[in-house]
């Protein structure tokens, strides 16, 4: 399916013009972070290769590492079965969490 098609398919009406993004680092699979993209976001990820967002608390369109130099080069993206959310698999360049994680996963609850 072209880039184009999959574009028309994704959902954007479900998350009021935003999609999930999971983001996995390419070498080590660990789950790194969870943020939302717009179409704007996408196609900016697209077309340079580096991981954008949408900042809902900001709103507005930003890229990871602008500021930190942390950024994410972008290996590929998937849309799931649903069309409705991202996964994309990444190049992490630095810790990606705000507080200087690895992850942004990195409180646990006890079971």
């Amino acid at each position: 399916m072209t880039e184009e098609n999959l574009m028309q398919k994704l959902d954007w009406k479900k998350g009021n013009g935003l999609i999930p993004v999971v983001v996995q680092d390419a070498e080590s699979k660990e789950m790194l972070m969870l943020a939302y993209a717009n179409k704007e976001a996408l196609e900016k990820t697209l077309s340079t290769g580096f991981a954008h967002y949408w900042s809902r608390s900001r709103g507005k369109l930003w890229m990871k590492g602008e500021t930190s130099g942390h950024t994410q080069k972008i290996k590929r993206v998937l849309a799931d079965c649903d069309y409705d959310a991202l996964l994309y698999i990444v190049e992490q360049k630095g810790p990606v969490c705000h507080t200087g994680k690895d992850t942004c996963f990195h409180h646990q609850f006890e079971c």
